[in-house]
């Protein structure tokens, strides 16, 4: 068994085998955590050199994800805060949170557009920075305490935000205009960005099951009504996303530009900004979508297998 071959067949359960490990060893990833934001500056600038800057636009189909993903967080918490507030936020957060900044690295994988996921994680992102502040305050002040101003809040979220998406973006585009051969060489291995994308995934996972397993046990059901509403709307979004991307010819765009989510901003922003209990809404999201992420991966790579071996 050649290495080519070894690589094309652990692919589609590298997320799996991530998140399996980050539950196992989550305690010794605490001492290495510090590293995802530098492997997903890394894996951004490789997906981002693929991108052709005259091809960035804010198209229909970036607005109708918006309008789902801002609507639809709000209309979800106001529909299950009758119910409970934590599950409100926890779901809420699930929604009204922004795209991954991996999201481009699986779009490539699947055959999607680099470049359509690219531009609304940007949009997305930056909406999310100039409305939580103000959304944050009316769903979470009193858990806060009223420790939080508005112009901490969207100082804070805008500096957690900004250097993970504009700088590797910003980097690739001067790459390619002072450095054209450095910059083909990166563009040219973009299966790398997948690899750096497993590892931070095992860093987040193994994070988020050290939160979870810190909880007392009384907020157990509470908790996992949360898990239930992510997995919910996790899977609404990616169908949801579907449709309105084959309206406008890229339905792999559409799922992963609305259901592929920046779960790690969207755990920090609920454990400061919201109940943190309503963190376990990303966290098991977490779960979720690189589930369903998986699983595409797998069938795609086994169809691809097939077409080869005709």
């Amino acid at each position: 068994m050649n290495v080519a071959h070894f690589r094309q067949m652990i692919k589609p359960w590298m997320l799996p085998i991530s998140m399996a490990a980050g539950m196992v060893f989550h305690t010794a990833i605490e001492q290495v955590q510090f590293l995802a934001p530098y492997l997903i500056f890394v894996m951004l600038l490789i997906t981002f050199c693929k991108v052709n800057p005259r091809e960035l636009r804010f198209g229909r189909l970036s607005w109708s994800l918006l309008a789902v993903q801002m609507l639809g967080g709000v209309g979800v918490y106001f529909l299950l805060l009758p119910v409970a507030p934590e599950l409100a936020q926890g779901t809420f957060i699930c929604v009204f949170c922004p795209t991954a900044t991996a999201a481009p690295v699986i779009t490539g994988m699947l055959g999607g557009s680099v470049t359509k996921v690219a531009m609304y994680s940007i949009v997305s992102n930056v909406t999310v920075a100039l409305t939580a502040p103000a959304l944050f305050e009316y769903m979470g002040g009193e858990s806060l305490g009223g420790s939080v101003s508005f112009a901490e809040g969207f100082a804070t979220i805008c500096l957690k935000v900004g250097p993970l998406i504009i700088l590797p973006l910003l980097t690739a585009f001067v790459l390619r205009a002072v450095a054209p051969k450095a910059h083909h060489a990166i563009a040219s291995h973009q299966s790398l960005s997948f690899y750096i994308w497993a590892v931070s995934l095992l860093i987040v996972v193994g994070r988020s099951v050290s939160f979870v397993m810190s909880e007392p046990a009384g907020a157990v059901p509470m908790m996992a009504a949360i898990a239930g509403a992510s997995l919910a709307v996790c899977v609404i979004q990616f169908v949801v996303g579907r449709r309105i991307g084959r309206r406008y010819g890229d339905k792999v765009a559409g799922a992963q530009g609305l259901a592929q989510k920046n779960t790690v901003l969207a755990i920090w922003m609920a454990l400061n900004f919201l109940n943190p209990i309503s963190s376990v809404g990303p966290a098991s999201y977490i779960l979720w979508q690189n589930t369903i992420n998986s699983a595409q991966i797998y069938f795609k790579t086994k169809k691809e297998a097939k077409q080869n071996a005709a």
